[in-house]
């Protein structure tokens, strides 16, 4: 590619960048957002080559527009960006979300919706800004197109080559599948983590709580420390399907609950050692 434009050189989208420079992949890279300090310092790193001034400028000439922003300022790039897409130019995201990602593009992309080609690289971290940026964070990482009706065979297979030359495996759903795969896997978690750290922090003895807590409870909550402006965004736009794997989880902490409760050995086991298994399993795949 020629020419990609990023909006959002952070750690999705600086990551993005820098792998895609280190496959000689792209010749030039300009970077929009919302703080000029972060990026000037994507620039200094070496994520981007210019820092967008015009936006139709930019995007007209561009072989690959990513919105790597957090969800909820999707809509209104893509209200800006619509009137000055070039006609080959493909538009893609790294959103954690589908459904409402897909929605937006429809509203404001309008008849240019066949042009954009959603996508969410499975690769966070708990870190942000242009500083946590790393060429090597999508290699063997899993990125999942959710295509739309719309799009060409030859547009899909762009934006899957560009994901491809970071490294990641690259693999299709519906964005109805995603974000009802997602809200369990991850954007459950994530809401537990922080969860259990307010809990904890609101307690008058959370100092000495915090004094004793150790490797446990350090990797269950270690994605309490991400973005708390992404995961709100993630949250509200997952609502419905976050909302039923809540209430499901609930169910099963009522089990537990009540195991307790009637000091109830086996069940307890049982719960524990079937977890065990399909954790095993999965970490060996």
């Amino acid at each position: 590619m020629k020419k990609v434009v990023i909006f959002g050189v952070g750690l999705i989208g600086g990551s993005f960048a820098l792998a895609l420079r280190q496959a000689h992949a792209v010749s030039e890279v300009v970077g929009f957002g919302r703080s000029p300090a972060t990026l000037l310092q994507a620039q200094q790193l070496g994520i981007i080559d210019r820092i967008g001034i015009d936006v139709a400028q930019e995007v007209g000439d561009a072989d690959l527009v990513l919105l790597a922003t957090p969800v909820g300022q999707m809509a209104e790039i893509m209200q800006r960006i619509a009137p000055h897409l070039g006609s080959h130019t493909l538009v893609s995201d790294g959103g954690s979300t589908k459904c409402d990602v897909v929605a937006a593009a429809r509203a404001f992309l309008g008849d240019k919706i066949a042009q954009f080609v959603p996508a969410h690289p499975i690769a966070g971290a708990e870190q942000s800004g242009a500083a946590a940026a790393r060429a090597e964070l999508y290699v063997d990482k899993k990125v999942v197109l959710t295509p739309l009706p719309e799009n060409s065979a030859a547009a899909v297979a762009q934006v899957r080559q560009a994901w491809e030359a970071c490294g990641a495996k690259v693999s299709e759903l519906t964005a109805q599948e995603h974000d009802q795969v997602f809200a369990s896997v991850s954007h459950l978690p994530h809401l537990l983590s922080f969860a259990l750290v307010h809990d904890l922090s609101q307690r008058d003895n959370r100092d000495v709580l915090l004094s004793f807590a150790a490797s446990g409870f350090r990797d269950f909550t270690r994605i309490a420390a991400s973005s708390p402006e992404m995961w709100r965004d993630i949250c509200l736009s997952n609502r419905d399907a976050l909302m039923q794997e809540l209430m499901q989880y609930a169910q099963e902490l009522h089990v537990l609950y009540q195991a307790l409760e009637q000091r109830d050995a086996d069940t307890l086991e049982d719960v524990f050692s079937e977890a065990r298994k399909v954790r095993s399993n999965w970490t060996q795949q």
